[in-house]
């Protein structure tokens, strides 16, 4: 005779909490397919550069981004922004400032962490190399997809923040250090998360990896 073994409330506890768990993880699953459906992950294997050291790939949550630096506008900015790369210190970070269909800002290594985020302090964070000269061009165009290096509202305060401009910004023009162009994967960025009343993004996105092609 099989006896009958009484489940304990610990156990129906647990065994609740596990199939909640599992419709929220294949939730937010389906909710992410959705979110990046119909927007193409480029491969840079399969695509010939011209100038193959200065691509870097930025994953992000709908796929790569590929950007092409320009040393011959702006050398020392490159210059910083390639070897925190390749130190991967923009992995984990956070888009913490973004403006739905005009820009995007990452590059707060000292408060935009994944895991640590200080929303107090967020996008004031330093590398701890130093700020850097601007390195203005006014004849660098500021169109859709254009790379330049955030500040302050004074010159020489570059750093490591970056940001993006998903729209042509003749206003920057002779403003901001540029630093290069996307090339491929402008459409993952205009999937980054924002909000209707603040630049600034509560539970932000977050950049997965940033990588040189050579790397």
């Amino acid at each position: 005779m099989i006896r009958k073994i009484k489940v304990s409330l610990s156990e129906k506890i647990i065994l609740v909490f596990l199939i909640l768990l599992s419709f929220v993880t294949f939730g937010t699953y389906i909710f992410l397919k959705k979110e990046c459906l119909f927007i193409k992950n480029y491969k840079p294997k399969n695509i010939n550069f011209k100038n193959p050291n200065n691509i870097a790939i930025l994953n992000a949550p709908c796929g790569n981004v590929i950007i092409e630096f320009y040393p011959e506008i702006s050398p020392n900015s490159v210059k910083r922004i390639k070897a925190l790369i390749r130190s991967n210190a923009y992995d984990n970070i956070a888009f913490h400032r973004v403006i739905k269909n005009k820009l995007i800002q990452a590059g707060d290594l000292e408060f935009g962490k994944r895991g640590s985020l200080n929303y107090g302090k967020i996008g004031t964070g330093k590398s701890g190399l130093g700020n850097i000269k601007s390195e203005i061009d006014n004849n660098f165009n500021y169109t859709s997809g254009s790379v330049g290096l955030a500040r302050t509202f004074n010159n020489d305060t570059e750093d490591s923040q970056f940001f993006i401009v998903l729209q042509d910004e003749p206003l920057f023009e002779g403003e901001y250090t540029p630093v290069g162009k996307v090339l491929y994967g402008l459409e993952v960025l205009k999937k980054i998360k924002s909000q209707r009343h603040s630049e600034y993004i509560l539970r932000p996105d977050f950049i997965n990896s940033f990588k040189m092609l050579n790397q």
